[in-house]
């Protein structure tokens, strides 16, 4: 993925792990056969710090563990506005494309299975999104993450166009 983002430090962060998928993976060779887990794991603060990892191992504690720790390396800061994202996004990774949009208070996390532990983990409350294309979970949450990281709240924008809060918000 070619985000550009700032990475998050580590440090003073309380981070809670959700594991998304586990997978047996089973190769074939001359000796029979070899089982090994791959495990997909969100980590995330509940207060817009999110990252994701990957882990393989022989057995799943250790995958586990694996991919709490890679998630640990690809933290990112997401804006959060009243509970909800800032805007509508779209992001595409592989074959699986989500779209997410803001939602009113008291609507909840309307996303599937992937997505909602994306969701949960960085503190988002209310929001509506859908997958289309491929429902791999690895796919969806790379994306999900995606579409997360190219959000930006007003005070990105008005840095960016190097204008005033208030001229954001009124559209000149």
């Amino acid at each position: 993925m070619n985000l550009n983002v700032k990475k998050v430090r580590t440090s003073d962060l309380e981070l809670k792990e959700r594991l998304v998928k586990v997978s047996r993976v089973t190769k074939v060779t001359k000796g029979g056969r070899t089982f090994s887990f791959s495990a997909i794991v969100v980590v995330g603060d509940e207060k817009g710090i999110i990252g994701f990892g990957l882990g393989k191992a022989s057995e799943v504690t250790s995958a586990i563990a694996k991919g709490i720790e890679d998630a640990k390396k690809n933290l990112i800061r997401v804006p959060i506005f009243k509970g909800t994202i800032p805007h509508e996004q779209e992001f595409k990774f592989s074959g699986s494309k989500v779209i997410i949009k803001p939602a009113a208070p008291g609507t909840g996390v309307i996303a599937g299975g992937a997505m909602r532990a994306v969701f949960e983990s960085v503190g988002i409350s209310n929001v509506l999104a859908k997958s289309l294309g491929s429902t791999n979970p690895h796919n969806l949450v790379k994306a999900t993450f995606g579409a997360l990281a190219e959000l930006r709240d007003a005070y990105a924008v008005a840095e960016a166009r190097g204008v005033s809060l208030t001229r954001v918000f009124n559209g000149q």
